[in-house]
């Protein structure tokens, strides 16, 4: 009998769904809180809901957790509707934003306490071993004994992790988990996060409204607004490929220029701004001429320079110059474009030196780089 190698297509498998949201609905009065939501989750992936404060995304994770019921549709967890399943039934675990750590306790009770309470009751040496093993995880060998108040901001996030993920969930749920410490730790945690998502193989969900955060972990980002998920889709496909103004001034950030959107030839249309200028770009999404457009160009996508360079450059004056290390951001101004922002790469100062307030110079980029998108 002979191996037969299997095709491509077939080891590219889809992860099996773990978690659903169909036509989920959550009123609080007359409140609207969760509009219609729809959403599948993978087992295994690291999934964002990422906006505003009062977009619903805490009211979605709420409903997965079991804290809140859905006022229509379902919520499912490994293909069974779990709407009247009560929290501590459901094969999932939280972490909030402020640990809700017991002060009374060790360390080792505070992981452990969850253990304790499972029925049939699990022997005390087990526990023991698997808070140890919660511990090293989390790189705190040996901090069983300490005191919760003698613990720092960092260390006291790892103890919530270590006790959420000691009882092995199927779930792991963060409600603005990184939001109390300070933005170098903030990093740090990040990438913690990641390490530990991808050792355990677990489903993570992460509610945030810092773009960072969303960006740096997640497989996916759910992008929502009044209660609604307005769009979907991987880091890179959300910051590339923004469906609207809103999703890429939330994802990123991005210099607008509105405008109406006139016939374009190929792939690129032009923008005639209120004051008569015209800047091409690539449409997104089902726009026609004569709608309201904003021309999208990410800073990073501008160019600056002493010398002409071609037809497209825009005169601008510097306005404000901040070094930030391996790049510098240069507020400039044209005369009827107004203010907008270009972030230069340390090496690409190199030809010609830093740039000075007050200074001359032509800004330019490629209409390819420009994205026209609705300003809904």
């Amino acid at each position: 009998m002979t191996n037969t190698p299997l095709d491509d297509k077939q080891d590219q498998t889809q992860p099996r769904v773990i978690a659903e949201l169909r036509g989920v609905t959550k009123r609080f009065g007359t409140v609207l809180a969760a509009d219609n939501l729809n959403l599948s989750i993978g087992e295994g992936e690291f999934l964002s809901f990422l906006g505003p404060s009062g977009c619903g995304k805490t009211t979605a994770l709420r409903m997965l957790a079991g804290f809140e019921a859905p006022t229509e549709g379902d919520v499912l967890l490994d293909g069974a509707v779990v709407n009247e399943i009560e929290a501590h039934r459901r094969p999932v675990n939280m972490v909030f934003q402020h640990y809700a750590l017991f002060p009374h306790m060790t360390v080792a009770e505070n992981i452990g306490f969850g253990l304790r309470q499972m029925r049939p009751r699990m022997a005390k040496g087990e526990i023991s071993d698997k808070v140890r093993r919660a511990l090293d995880l989390v790189r705190l060998p040996g901090f069983e004994d300490r005191r919760i108040w003698e613990m720092s901001g960092g260390q006291q996030q790892r103890v919530a992790l270590a006790r959420a993920v000691v009882n092995e969930p199927k779930m792991l749920l963060l409600d603005e988990p990184l939001a109390a410490l300070d933005r170098k730790l903030r990093k740090e945690m990040q990438i913690e996060l990641q390490n530990i998502q991808r050792s355990l193989g677990i489903t993570f969900i992460l509610v945030t409204h810092d773009q960072e955060e969303a960006l740096s972990m997640s497989d996916r980002i759910c992008i929502m607004r009044d209660g609604r998920i307005v769009q979907i889709g991987t880091p890179q496909e959300l910051y590339d490929q923004p469906i609207s103004r809103y999703v890429a001034d939330f994802v990123g950030t991005s210099n607008f220029f509105d405008g109406t959107l006139e016939a374009g030839s190929g792939a690129i249309a032009g923008v005639k701004l209120a004051n008569g200028i015209t800047l091409g770009g690539r449409p997104v999404g089902a726009i026609a001429a004569g709608d309201p457009v904003s021309l999208s160009v990410r800073p990073e996508q501008i160019g600056l320079t002493r010398k002409q360079g071609g037809a497209g450059a825009l005169p601008v004056t510097v306005r404000n110059r901040i070094f930030l290390g391996e790049h510098t951001e240069y507020l400039v101004r044209h005369e009827t474009l107004g203010e907008f922002f270009v972030l230069a790469p340390r090496q690409s100062e190199l030809s010609e030196g830093p740039f000075n307030s007050g200074e001359g110079l032509f800004a330019s980029w490629d209409a390819t780089a420009a994205l026209v998108l609705t300003r809904k």
